[in-house]
């Protein structure tokens, strides 16, 4: 018998018993589609985490400090020299909390980002209209300030903002620019703050230390060499490495990537054991499929039919059952993780490394399942197989 006839006698099989073979492919489809979406869903999220760190900027170095007693941070001037080395193209000391932001009768309550002019280039912070710091703001303790986009919604709606006065923790303030719009991340809204010269917040929220701070490498290679040099400096000034912290970008988007493939690895895992049922159901149904057809097989034999020409047949019946349910489970799931980054505002990222690896799988499945049913139709005697009722 010919590969292209069995593959005929297989389909003219499925075909006699639609829903039978249909329920067959189903647990093939949900486990094919359950794969490539959990997969694309988990892909994507690891792909939208990573460009918010990249997007904080290139060859960006953070510094935390927890301090020891009151001296629980650096003053400006310390933090500035830090940034003193070779290699370092820019740092930005900053002083964070939360404050309350009035405008007219409307108020805010948002995050405060105390800063310096190198905060724009260090942590990759454009405005979408005004101007950022400058140094003079920050030598003279200038009362102006950024909004992000959703502080500027809130307060001014449509309105434009610039050159407009707002109250923070009532003090005023003048709107110099508008920051540019960056999204949320893990952390919160990266548009729900204002920004203010550095010197300025240290005055507004009484506390005169810097806790936080971002440098800017100039090149990836620069960066080990200066998280060393700032952890010796640190280290001399705190005495105790558990009072401080310095982590650079590349770190966090390793230890990102790991635990997203780990997490991406475990959902396609689990995903998998649905085509193991699926195939199950295929053995399940080519051994109810062997039984019915005993006299059939019985009859074959009697013409000539060898023991190879039983096994293909039946092994191909179960590879086109498995095959074509792994390519509707393809088709769902791509069409599937289209459809759930729409509804949940995910990034998806479809694999066809992925959705081929599913489909082979699938393939392999009818294989696997198939084989013990196939070889048990070819082993049945003629006499036996013509006796059967």
């Amino acid at each position: 018998m010919e590969f292209a006839q069995a593959v005929r006698l297989a389909i003219a099989g499925i075909k006699a018993n639609k829903l039978r073979s249909f329920l067959t492919m189903l647990g093939v489809i949900i486990g094919v589609s359950t794969v490539i979406i959990l997969v694309s869903v988990g892909q994507g999220s690891a792909k939208q985490v990573t460009g918010q760190i990249e997007s904080l900027g290139s060859n960006l170095i953070s510094v935390s400090i927890r301090g020891r007693g009151e001296v629980n941070g650096l003053s400006y001037q310390e933090a500035m020299k830090l940034g003193e080395r070779p290699g370092v193209s820019g740092i930005a000391p900053m002083v964070t909390g939360s404050v309350t932001v009035k405008a007219g009768t409307k108020k805010v309550d948002t995050s405060l980002e105390g800063t310096n002019d190198q905060y724009a280039k260090v942590r990759n912070q454009k405005t979408s209209a005004g101007r950022f710091l400058l140094p003079v703001d920050i030598d003279y303790r200038q009362k102006v300030a950024l909004l992000g986009s959703e502080v500027a919604s809130e307060l001014f709606g449509f309105g434009n903002p610039l050159g407009q006065e707002v109250k923070i923790n009532g003090v005023k303030f003048k709107v110099i620019g508008l920051l540019e719009k960056k999204g949320s991340s893990a952390g919160g809204s990266s548009d729900d703050k204002v920004v203010i010269p550095v010197t300025t917040a240290m005055r507004l929220t009484t506390n005169p230390q810097i806790s936080s701070i971002s440098l800017q490498a100039k090149t990836k290679q620069d960066v080990d060499l200066i998280v060393s040099q700032l952890e010796s400096t640190l280290l001399r000034k705190f005495k105790d490495e558990e009072n401080y912290r310095v982590f650079n970008q590349a770190e966090m988007l390793s230890t990102v990537n790991q635990v997203t493939n780990t997490l991406t690895m475990m959902l396609g895992g689990i995903a998998g054991v649905s085509l193991l049922v699926g195939g199950i159901g295929i053995m399940n149904i080519m051994l109810v499929s062997v039984t019915e057809r005993t006299r059939e097989i019985g009859i074959r034999k009697a013409i000539g039919a060898k023991r190879k020409d039983i096994l293909r047949q039946f092994l191909v019946e179960a590879v086109v059952v498995s095959s074509m349910g792994g390519f509707l489970g393809v088709l769902i799931g791509m069409l599937g993780s289209q459809g759930i980054g729409k509804l949940m505002g995910i990034s998806t990222v479809i694999s066809p490394q992925i959705a081929l690896l599913a489909f082979s799988f699938s393939v392999l499945v009818g294989v696997f399942f198939g084989l013990f049913p196939a070889n048990k139709a070819s082993r049945l005697k003629p006499i036996d197989a013509l006796r059967f009722e």
